[in-house]
């Protein structure tokens, strides 16, 4: 089952409660998604680390419900 934008935002922002996120249909079938990721929580970690924060809070939900995620993280300026 797809999973929906909305409830990707809410997962990312339970983990990284300061993150601004932008989430964008890269197909009209709620499965394939780019996130633009911006936290406080980044700052001093690597692109690599970021991205993994990142899918630590979706739970293990990439390649099952989220069949797709194209991840931009960011520290805010």
């Amino acid at each position: 089952m797809p999973m929906p934008a909305d409830q990707i935002e809410a997962l990312i922002k339970a983990a990284l409660p300061d993150a601004e996120v932008e989430m964008q249909a890269l197909a009209d079938d709620n499965d394939h998604w780019l996130a633009r990721v911006t936290s406080k929580e980044f700052e001093g970690k690597n692109r690599v680390q970021q991205h993994k924060m990142v899918f630590e809070a979706l739970g293990g939900r990439l390649g099952g419900e989220l069949h797709a995620l194209q991840l931009h993280t960011s520290v805010p300026n």
